[in-house]
């Protein structure tokens, strides 16, 4: 009897397009559009990366990426609206997880 055989395919999971770990890259390559200047590992964006104090984005940055979330996953993903729930502290203290986590709620339904 032969064994059954594993290939790298059958060990790595596929990444569905709002699959964590792929909305976290797209939001990484996004932010490296808006910012122009950086590179990608440059930038080492990860879940708890700031988009306050580590990106030093501002706010018409953020109204760039909520166009960008809103192209890329459609009009439930209103950044805008996400955003007009929470108070100034919240908005300062953002983070890359906090946005993955809201695409990831608003598209796994």
């Amino acid at each position: 009897m032969n064994a059954p055989t594993t290939t790298a395919a059958t060990l790595t999971p596929t990444l569905t397009p709002t699959h964590p770990a792929r909305v976290l890259d797209d939001v990484a390559q996004m932010i490296v559009r808006i910012l122009g200047t950086c590179d990608l590992e440059d930038l080492g964006i990860g879940m708890e990366t700031s988009f306050h104090d580590d990106l030093e984005m501002e706010s018409i940055d953020l109204v760039t990426l909520a166009g960008m979330l809103t192209g890329e996953y459609g009009a439930d993903v209103n950044l805008a609206e996400f955003l007009a729930d929470k108070d100034l502290d919240e908005v300062i203290d953002l983070t890359i997880g906090d946005i993955v986590d809201f695409v990831v709620s608003r598209t796994g339904r």
